[in-house]
């Protein structure tokens, strides 16, 4: 479950941070700001890699305790 939340966060913060960093060099124009956009993008692309690099998944963790 925490390798599929990590993911989504990865994929989420490198389309948020591509977004804004194209609004802020102005070749894309969206609704929202784009440095928060690329601020939000960078923090939740950053998490998801540690969070894959770091954390150990549920099911394994279920598996060593049992043994």
């Amino acid at each position: 479950m925490i390798k599929i939340l990590a993911i989504i966060m990865v994929i989420g913060g490198a389309i948020a941070l591509v977004a804004g960093v194209m609004g802020i060099f102005g070749s894309l124009s969206t609704g929202l700001s784009p440095w928060a956009l690329a601020i939000l993008g960078g923090i939740f692309f950053l998490s998801g890699i540690s969070l894959l690099k770091y954390r150990k998944d549920t099911d394994v963790i279920e598996s060593e305790s049992k043994k």
